[in-house]
């Protein structure tokens, strides 16, 4: 079979251009070549096309293996137009999201998170976790759209779907059974909101108890406001710990911690880290939701996951909604979601700059449990 070459390619951590060798999906070779001759000009890399391969020059372009969207809420994306939206704030963005899913049917969510999975894997992304609301007003349908997405574009991007409680657990067993149905058709990890159940508490143990019967990942939505007390991430940490969770939970938001001092935010940081829960920065949401209510000096109301990047945590970014009443913006873009974090953080160095590109890449795909490394043997699965 003919051989495809990227030529001229700069990669991650290396200063010198590259020639990458395709063959039947896989690298076969990743050749360091001299910048003097890293250019279609030279005769010696003209001779590449007397062999009859297929060649594609980077012209000392950045190429990685794409991005990995590891918090996105396909099931409700591109409901703005059936949303009033006037405060912008949590409650309004439940309430009226709440109502919007009464009218949810499986062809309404399947043709909206087609068209979100569509927007991503043009910017490049090529594996994402999506949550999807598995309660008494979708029952499973939205599960079943989502699924049939996830089978549509399995040729493009590996899709992971998380059955979402979104609106409580603990006084809503019709919830509990629905999330225990959706597992056992396949969803691949179950998800909990404790802030928004009676019982944040026994919320998470509900979630573990169901992640332990199907032997599957968790993922909280947690701490979603800016009130420094009262986080659940210690309740989080005492579950993991004792069910040997280690390495198998995730958490996004987590808002609170931005708004603690330095030293409380440090213990969390140590928590998260002896327990191995990654943590998940939603830029666009977060920064939308949370000071709605400020009149000046508006926070940010977005974690700097760098300080928990450098101790070890497992830390990603991620789009959460897309033109909804949560965040009526998005065009499902990791880079310029990373741009954007980058400014929030007010990030400036090198080094800070490739931890956020991190966690829109290796971080998040190890999150997904997926490979992003270019090496010889690894897949190479190309589309144009």
């Amino acid at each position: 079979m003919t051989d495809f070459i990227i030529k001229n390619a700069r990669l991650a951590t290396h200063d010198n251009l590259f020639d990458i060798r395709i063959k039947d999906a896989k690298i076969t070779n990743i050749d360091k070549i001299n910048h003097a001759i890293a250019t279609d000009q030279n005769p010696q890399s003209n001779a590449l096309k007397t062999y009859n391969e297929a060649n594609y020059d980077a012209k000392g372009h950045f190429v990685c293996s794409g991005f990995y969207e590891s918090h996105i809420h396909l099931d409700k994306a591109c409901i703005l137009d059936r949303c009033k939206v006037e405060k912008g704030t949590l409650q309004e963005a439940v309430d009226e999201t709440g109502k919007a899913k009464e009218g949810f049917t499986e062809a309404d969510v399947f043709e909206r998170a087609s068209k979100v999975i569509e927007m991503a894997i043009k910017k490049g992304t090529v594996g994402l976790r999506t949550f999807v609301e598995t309660d008494e007003k979708t029952q499973l349908r939205s599960f079943q759209a989502i699924k049939r997405a996830q089978q549509k574009y399995a040729f493009a991007v590996d899709i992971e779907i998380c059955a979402f409680a979104q609106s409580g657990l603990t006084t809503k067993p019709k919830t509990y059974e629905l999330l225990q149905q959706a597992l056992a058709q396949g969803a691949n990890l179950i998800g909990g909101c404790p802030y928004k159940d009676e019982n944040p508490e026994q919320h998470i143990e509900m979630i573990f108890a169901l992640a332990e019967q199907f032997d599957v990942d968790v993922d909280f939505h947690l701490d979603f406001d800016l009130d420094p007390e009262g986080s659940s991430i210690p309740k989080l940490f005492e579950e993991t710990m004792k069910r040997g969770y280690q390495g198998r939970v995730s958490i996004g938001h987590v808002t609170k911690l931005s708004a603690m001092d330095k030293m409380k935010r440090g213990e969390m940081a140590g928590l998260l880290k002896m327990a191995d829960i990654s943590l998940i920065v939603l830029p666009a949401t977060d920064i939308y939701i949370n000071g709605s209510d400020y009149e000046c000096l508006i926070p940010r109301g977005t974690v700097n996951a760098n300080p928990f990047y450098e101790l070890g945590v497992n830390t990603t970014l991620s789009s959460n909604n897309i033109l909804n009443a949560f965040t009526p913006y998005g065009d499902a873009s990791l880079l310029r979601m990373a741009n954007m974090y980058a400014n929030i953080a007010q990030l400036s160095s090198d080094k800070q700059l490739a931890a956020a590109f991190d966690m829109i890449t290796s971080n998040a795909a190890k999150l997904l449990k997926l490979n992003t490394e270019i090496r010889v043997g690894a897949n190479a699965t190309l589309e144009s």
